[in-house]
């Protein structure tokens, strides 16, 4: 086996900010448990920021990005693993404090890692990559209102931001827990792509921009918010007695313009939800749930296949809003 591969690699002396496709050697990668010949990875909006400039998140140089990826076991110090298991890893502040995806190798610890589950190939573990598991996790969150909290059916859910990776997956998933789900986008020429996806009624994210009142009409018993913001204020006037609002992102704005009035006269829950401290045995139980859930035939339709070279020319598009396509990054291509 060759000891050089391909990466990308961001560095930063002296405040002068670099990222390239660099040929490196395996001693390059450290001495953790596991190391995992990489096949895909993906494009999220950390990553972008990671590319750019670091984002804040980065603390020692030279470092690879990419905070998710899925690949073979070539090596193993640890008997949970072997040689040819499929393997897939999301979160653990890869890419940021540890060596990433952006690679055609890794080397990690054994508990960043969890199996490929069976019906799932490693391309389309990075067709869902972390945005599928949080909008699952959200899924799961908004169901708990009915679940958990022993309440009416959740038969009414919006999801902003629907076009987005987290959204897309979100309106399919709990179309498939037979939920009743309202798109909102900014993106009207996705609306015949949304209902594909499973969406009920697609509507312009125009109408959640304006200023939030204190309490609106109840429609949702549920929302999946991925943009913050006023977006997420109005989305919260409009919540149903006991719904659960589920949080994941600040694609818009990092901003809450609410009140108490939603919370102690409607008892409305605001969950947040984090995908990347979450325990290994839920995130595998998490991930078993995607193949009885996702059609990849339909999902599929809104991937752009690239390569290394070309994620560097593509991530910024990715902060201006203008990518109109989930991002799979081959990192063999």
């Amino acid at each position: 086996m060759s000891e050089k591969f391909k990466a990308i690699v961001i560095d930063n002396q002296n405040d002068n900010f670099s990222r390239k496709v660099d040929e490196l050697d395996k001693s390059f990668l450290g001495n953790e448990d596991v190391l995992v010949k990489v096949e895909y990875s993906d494009l999220n909006f950390k990553d972008a920021m990671i590319l750019k400039n670091g984002g804040k998140l980065v603390k020692e140089y030279p470092r690879i990005p990419g905070i998710d990826f899925s690949g073979i076991v070539v090596e193993s110090k640890d008997e949970e693993f072997k040689e040819g298991d499929k393997v897939i890893l999301t979160g653990c502040r890869v890419g940021e404090l540890f060596h990433g995806g952006y690679s055609q190798f890794a080397r990690v610890k054994k508990d960043f890692l969890i199996k490929c589950p069976n019906g799932l190939s490693t391309k389309q573990a990075m067709v869902l990559g972390t945005a599928g598991l949080t909008a699952l996790l959200c899924a799961f969150s908004v169901k708990a209102r009915e679940e958990l909290l022993l309440q009416s059916k959740v038969n009414d859910v919006l999801v902003t931001g629907s076009t987005g990776g987290v959204g897309m997956v979100a309106v399919m998933v709990l179309s498939k827990m037979g939920i009743n789900v309202t798109a909102l986008t900014g993106k009207p020429e996705k609306e015949n792509y949304l209902k594909e996806l499973g969406a009920k009624n697609v509507i312009n994210r125009k109408e959640f921009e304006g200023e939030p009142k204190l309490l609106d009409k109840g429609t949702w018993d549920g929302v999946v918010d991925t943009v913050g913001g006023n977006i997420l204020s109005n989305a919260i006037s409009q919540t149903k007695p006991k719904g659960i609002v589920a949080l994941c992102g600040n694609a818009s704005s990092n901003k809450l313009n609410t009140n108490v009035l939603p919370f102690i006269l409607r008892a409305v829950k605001l969950w947040g939800v984090d995908s990347v401290n979450i325990s290994k045995k839920r995130k595998e139980f998490v991930w078993g749930e995607f193949p009885g859930l996702i059609n990849f035939e339909i999902l599929e339709k809104s991937i752009k296949e690239i390569g290394l070279n070309e994620l560097l020319d593509t991530f910024p598009s990715m902060l201006e809003g203008k990518l109109s396509s989930k991002i799979l990054v081959n990192v063999n291509k």
